[in-house]
């Protein structure tokens, strides 16, 4: 049994020990309910503070990283904009200084021009006032001299006895001159004859040489008495040309003998490809001078040459080829065949009437290396363009580049806020589960709570 004072009306009443139990579990029960709303309380406003702190730093990150990301593209925009200027205005000061100096060079050329027409002009005028004073100096000496013959013939009469004897003796000088005449005449002819006879002994020394030769000896011994000729004459007459070997096989698997070619000023006038083709008389198998054209045509114009000539003795019966330098070009551009003792006059005659061409060339030169010179500004330019192109592709691809990186942190703050949003619904409904719960829920399937609660509840008003 226990005692138990009412706290309001302090009336004593006793009380058997279950219902003391049962009293205090109600108590129990109460300050459980109580305990439970103040906690749920404090886990609402703890949650909220969670949920606004989330909130504060996510939209302080997202507004650093946009922060950042804007400086970034600023940046690179204001460096595009500086690239493209500077590359802008390089390329338009280059073309203005191109441009300034082609002007310069046409003003330099028809300034030339100009001075060169002045001073043709200067010239036609002063030589105009020469060939005046020479007719007026004529013309007056031709008076003098009238009057000069007049007075001759009427003051001298009387000594044309003398002028008489003067003519016998001058008929007698003619008659000296004509002897000496006659005299260096033979002497011309007795030249023309030893050197005649020279070249019948030149001849008659080819066809010995020709019949001395060994099989050995036959493929060089044509080459090595042409490189010696050349060898006599050039101290004399080709000081800037060069005779060398063709020891360089083209991509057919051909080469020629030897090639000459001859420059001046650094200008290259004339080249040609030589072939020297022999054989012995005993060889079973003879060939023709026309069985090797193809392939020296073919020759000349691998090695950029500009004539071909075949140095030959086969077909030594042939009198096409025996009377001097035969043209061949009707059969194959720019071609020549010739014996050997017409290898250096061949090699004059087309080195002299290449040299008239000269002054052209030079002009072509000089014409090529300016188009050499525009070429490679032209190329320089369309590099520099090719380069910048370059360039302004990579800052679009880095510009685009961080565009994505940005909507990729763009998207990763939005999948979190997604996150902190979905979390913030599960805490609502964690709430919500919680506000639910209810004595009535508590003590449901609990007969002894139940009732205990609706004891203390039906007990409480009639207690106070």
């Amino acid at each position: 049994m226990a005692e138990i004072t009412c706290p309001k009306c302090h009336a004593t009443f006793t009380i058997s020990e279950e219902e003391y139990k049962s009293i205090r579990m109600q108590l129990r029960d109460q300050e459980f309910v109580t305990a439970l709303h103040e906690r749920e309380q404090a886990f609402e406003q703890s949650k909220l503070d969670a949920v606004k702190i989330a909130e504060a730093a996510v939209a302080k990150d997202l507004q650093q990283i946009i922060s950042e990301k804007t400086a970034e593209i600023s940046s690179l925009k204001a460096q595009l904009v500086t690239k493209t200027t500077e590359n802008e205005l390089a390329v338009k000061t280059a073309v203005a200084e191109k441009e300034k100096q082609i002007a310069g060079l046409a003003a330099q050329i028809k300034a030339a021009e100009e001075a060169k027409s002045a001073a043709v002009h200067e010239v036609v005028a002063q030589k105009e006032t020469e060939i005046a004073t020479l007719k007026a100096q004529i013309q007056t000496n031709k008076t003098e001299q009238d009057l000069a013959v007049q007075k001759a013939v009427a003051e001298k009469a009387d000594e044309l006895n003398q002028k008489v004897i003067e003519i016998e003796q001058l008929k007698g000088q003619l008659d000296s001159k004509a002897k000496e005449a006659e005299l260096a005449q033979n002497n011309l002819k007795a030249s023309y004859e030893q050197q005649l006879k020279f070249k019948d002994e030149e001849i008659e020394r080819y066809k010995d040489f020709k019949a001395k030769q060994s099989t050995k000896m036959i493929g060089e011994s044509l080459e090595v008495f042409c490189k010696n000729e050349f060898d006599k004459m050039r101290p004399v007459g080709f000081q800037n040309a060069t005779f060398e070997k063709d020891n360089k096989i083209s991509e057919s698997g051909s080469k020629g003998d030897f090639i000459f070619r001859e420059t001046e000023e650094g200008v290259e006038f004339i080249s040609i490809m030589f072939e020297m083709k022999n054989e012995m008389d005993t060889t079973a198998t003879k060939h023709k001078n026309e069985d090797f054209f193809k392939e020296l045509d073919k020759d000349r114009r691998e090695k950029k040459c500009e004539y071909a000539v075949l140095v030959t003795l086969l077909e030594p019966e042939n009198d096409l080829y025996n009377n001097g330098i035969v043209d061949v070009s009707y059969k194959y551009e720019k071609m020549y065949v010739v014996r050997p003792q017409f290898f250096i006059p061949i090699i004059t005659l087309l080195r002299n009437a290449a040299r008239n061409s000269l002054k052209y060339r030079k002009e072509l030169a000089v014409v090529q290396n300016q188009n050499i010179d525009i070429t490679n500004f032209e190329e320089k330019l369309n590099g520099f363009k090719e380069k910048f192109d370059r360039d302004c592709r990579l800052a679009d691809k880095n510009f685009e580049d961080a565009i994505n990186d940005i909507d990729k942190t763009i998207k990763n703050l939005e999948k979190i806020k997604k996150e902190l949003q979905l979390t913030v619904s599960h805490l609502k409904l964690a709430d919500n589960k919680l506000q639910d719960i209810t004595i009535k829920k508590l003590v449901r399937g609990n007969p002894t709570m139940a009732a205990k609660f609706a004891e203390l509840k039906t007990e409480t008003p009639d207690g106070e």
